[in-house]
């Protein structure tokens, strides 16, 4: 198995654990950039930013989403190979550990 790149910009995706289903961006990527994934030729049909996930493969809904082998969400959307990967289509698994702006009930600070 190969390391996944962009042929048009070398290295533009990382795989960081042999399990992983998706890949990170390690620069933007352009809508069109050719990228090699597991020996499969596939152009980006979208731009991908720096930091951002492409799936490795087709991955379907409610499919667990695995980054450095762990599972970091669930898909709520189909997505073929080298589509992007975010919350327009994942759903996280993370539990948010404090609230966002104002008093939490019951805190007494």
């Amino acid at each position: 198995m190969g390391s996944p790149q962009a042929e048009e910009g070398r290295g533009a995706f990382l795989l960081l654990d042999p399990a992983d289903n998706v890949l990170i961006c390690t620069r933007d990527a352009a809508e069109g950039d050719t990228v090699a994934i597991d020996g499969i030729r596939v152009r980006l049909s979208q731009p991908i930013r720096l930091g951002h996930k492409i799936a490795r493969q087709a991955l379907r809904t409610g499919e667990k989403v695995l980054r450095y082998g762990a599972p970091i969400g669930s898909m709520t959307a189909d997505a073929a190979i080298a589509e992007h990967v975010h919350s327009h289509n994942l759903a996280s698994d993370y539990i948010p550990a404090h609230g966002r702006g104002g008093d939490i009930e019951g805190a007494n600070i």
